[in-house]
């Protein structure tokens, strides 16, 4: 298959009149400077992108939980409410609704941080991994890859409080019964199984040095102060402290959020290349705060970014956010790149694909259009793109090859369709 960009986003920079060659999935041959060939993309076309952090069934929630203005609390309520009326049969569709709007907005990748794993009153499926291989499904038919992030769900506090009421749906007891069941779950076509501890709330610290070494492993680490504060009480060290007295730091390793951290935090982080994926969306949402992203990345962490709650789907507004919160809270502009923005917003590695997110013979042939000439990008430097396009931006979609947006429709099932029918 041969493709040709007017421009596309190549080593960290806009080049003009891109032919690409595409065979088993891959890239064969990136050649600037070509005559017109092949199918035509036409804007800006960058590397598929990495959504780094999702919760699925969090789409439900979109929109819903602002009355009486809102709060964390009354969030939470409705998430549990979501979470303890699925089962595998209303979860596929939902998913691969949420999937298809990923595609839609160039997602090519998704790392989902899977925990509804059994029925609401916690025992298990007939197929203990039921729910987990309905959202592989389901992404595997929404045409995009996905690394299910299986999570280690233990307790309801740093204390070590018990699981109760929906909640139990989500722990396998100790973390002997969580590696039995996901030992069961393999790597496909287009599937990675990862690893998830949900927090330090959620696994007691006897247990986190059982996950050290895996790869990728994920983490919500220091979202909120009182989870810095309820584990200063319980373990007189900070989340992320104790994860490094543990040995779960590490490059093979993501922290997600790491918003509220101290400067040895962002030492012990960046030195041991841990990975932080930042959700700027949900952070604002849920009014978490605004985490060091320029602190982190200086240190040596390396970035990705996440949707996290879905209260949008759009990693260009999750890229503008990693500048633009920075901005807010500093009062200072320029923090991050285009090019870094780009970077984070493509970061496959994050996920476990070290073969995805670049434009360059031998990577996955991933490949996002994005028009510049819609209102919101008419006039726009490309070079800038990221400031100024959103999802909506989006006309084609390739994903190892295979073409899955055409012309700003799926080319599988209506998406609009399918949200509405799952979540009506």
């Amino acid at each position: 298959m041969r493709y040709f960009a007017e421009r596309a986003w190549i080593g960290g920079r806009v080049e003009h009149d891109v032919a690409l060659e595409v065979d088993g999935g891959r890239f064969t041959a990136v050649t600037p400077g070509s005559a017109p060939d092949g199918t035509r993309l036409r804007g800006l076309v960058l590397p598929g992108l990495a959504n780094a952090h999702s919760h699925a069934f969090h789409r439900a929630l979109r929109g819903r939980t602002h009355g009486d203005r809102g709060s964390f609390w009354t969030w939470r309520e409705l998430m549990y409410e979501v979470a303890g009326r699925l089962d595998p049969d209303s979860y596929y569709p939902l998913a691969r609704a949420v999937y298809g709007e990923m595609a839609l907005a160039g997602i090519t990748s998704v790392g989902e941080f899977h925990y509804l794993h059994h029925n609401p009153d916690g025992t298990p499926y007939a197929d203990p991994n039921e729910m987990g291989h309905a959202l592989i499904r389901a992404a595997r038919d929404a045409g995009i890859r996905i690394t299910l992030l299986d999570t280690l769900y233990l307790t309801s506090s740093v204390d070590g409080k018990p699981l109760e009421g929906v909640q139990r749906r989500f722990g396998d007891g100790d973390l002997d019964g969580w590696l039995t069941r996901t030992s069961a779950l393999r790597d496909g076509e287009g599937v990675r199984i990862g690893a998830a501890a949900h927090s330090v709330r959620a696994v007691p610290a006897r247990f986190l040095g059982g996950l050290a070494g895996r790869a990728p492993l994920h983490i919500h680490l220091s979202e909120q102060r009182a989870e810095n504060e309820q584990c200063q009480a319980v373990h007189g060290c900070t989340p992320t402290e104790l994860l490094h007295r543990h040995g779960v730091l590490g490059p093979g390793t993501t922290a997600v959020h790491a918003t509220h951290l101290t400067d040895g935090d962002i030492k012990l982080l960046g030195g041991s290349r841990t990975g932080v994926c930042l959700c700027p969306t949900t952070e604002r949402d849920l009014a978490d705060g605004v985490g060091p992203g320029r602190a982190l990345a200086d240190a040596g962490s390396p970035l990705s970014l996440g949707s996290d709650s879905h209260a949008v789907i759009d990693l260009f507004e999750e890229a503008r956010g990693m500048e633009l919160d920075e901005r807010l809270a500093t009062e200072r502009r320029g923090h991050f790149s285009a090019a870094e923005m780009l970077a984070a917003a493509a970061a496959h590695t994050a996920l476990g694909w070290d073969d995805a997110g670049e434009i360059a013979v031998g990577k996955r042939a991933d490949l996002v259009a994005v028009s510049l000439d819609s209102v919101r990008t008419a006039g726009a430097d490309p070079a800038g793109a990221v400031f100024a396009a959103t999802g909506a931006d989006v006309t084609d979609v390739v994903v190892d090859g295979r073409v899955v947006v055409d012309g700003g429709r799926h080319t599988g099932f209506d998406v609009a369709a399918a949200l509405r029918e799952a979540l009506s």
